[in-house]
């Protein structure tokens, strides 16, 4: 498996930013982001009624909890923007509004081996706690991306 760099919070703009490089194709690898039953095999067990910007559901972690998500933008197949609500400060069941939710983006570039994905989550700001909210999607992205190049890498996906 590819060993990529790990996350990074930055306090002052209130992102998390990782870049990892994937051995496949950039068409795998944007099935893989985009595909709510590829999704759900790396990420969280995900749901989305309907195709493109304006698609919406939920994302379902192993421990239970579910936290609402919608498609913000998409420019198939380099980049798609998801906006989720995933701090409990406010958030509405099945409601996706601008605060307290964050919005992370992948970008998709080819590569002579296969794909470089950046994955960059906005918005921390408007969080209950900016700064915890930062450290814990910082490790999520960890994990998370390393298990989807587990399973890219693997042939599993």
């Amino acid at each position: 498996m590819t060993t990529n760099p790990r996350a990074v919070a930055d306090t002052d703009t209130f992102t998390v930013r990782r870049t990892i490089t994937i051995e496949a194709p950039p068409e795998k690898v944007w099935t893989a982001v985009t595909e709510p039953e590829h999704i759900s095999r790396w990420f969280g067990r995900t749901v989305l009624v309907g195709e493109g910007v304006g698609a919406h559901g939920t994302i379902t972690w192993p421990e239970g909890e579910t936290m609402p998500i919608r498609v913000e933008a998409a420019d198939p197949p380099r980049s798609i923007s998801y906006r989720w609500c995933n701090d409990d400060a406010g958030r509405v069941p099945d409601t996706v509004d601008a605060a307290p939710s964050t919005v992370f983006t992948f970008t998709l570039e080819p590569t002579s081996s296969g794909t470089r994905l950046t994955v960059v989550e906005t918005g921390f700001e408007l969080t209950a706690d900016p700064v915890k909210n930062l450290e814990s999607h910082r490790e999520g992205w960890d994990g998370e991306l390393d298990k989807l190049v587990g399973l890219l890498e693997g042939g599993s996906l």
